[in-house]
């Protein structure tokens, strides 16, 4: 299974989860808490986006981790980081359907890697 093949099984699969998931959290916190889920679900797909793009240039080539590389590794996280603080200092989401929306994407990736790693 190619690489390009597990990613979009992991959008597909974290889109159906993170809706559900959001509507029900709805019943608990209307205002913020959804919101949040689908944010941090957002947020983690883009920056496996990115990983796979850094890593598929990587190992595309063949050369060895270059300074370009570990450049834009940085720059994508502190991309992530500030976009979290400035929805954080506005009180636009909350921590805990932020990390639920991250979990879940990193669940839905184990779930697919490990499926992909049994089938090779």
């Amino acid at each position: 299974m190619e690489m390009t093949e597990i990613i979009k099984r992991v959008y597909r699969q974290s889109v159906f989860v993170l809706i559900p998931f959001a509507i029900v959290s709805a019943v608990i916190e209307w205002k913020r808490l959804p919101l949040s889920i689908l944010i941090g679900g957002i947020l983690a797909l883009a920056n496996l986006k990115g990983l796979a793009w850094g890593i598929g240039g990587l190992v595309g080539t063949g050369q060895q981790v270059s300074g370009k590389l570990v450049f834009f590794s940085l720059i994508r996280l502190f991309i992530l980081f500030v976009i979290l603080i400035i929805l954080i200092w506005l009180k636009v989401i909350n921590i805990a359907g932020i990390f639920v929306g991250i979990t879940t994407v990193l669940i839905v990736l184990l779930k697919e890697g490990f499926k992909a790693a049994k089938d090779a």
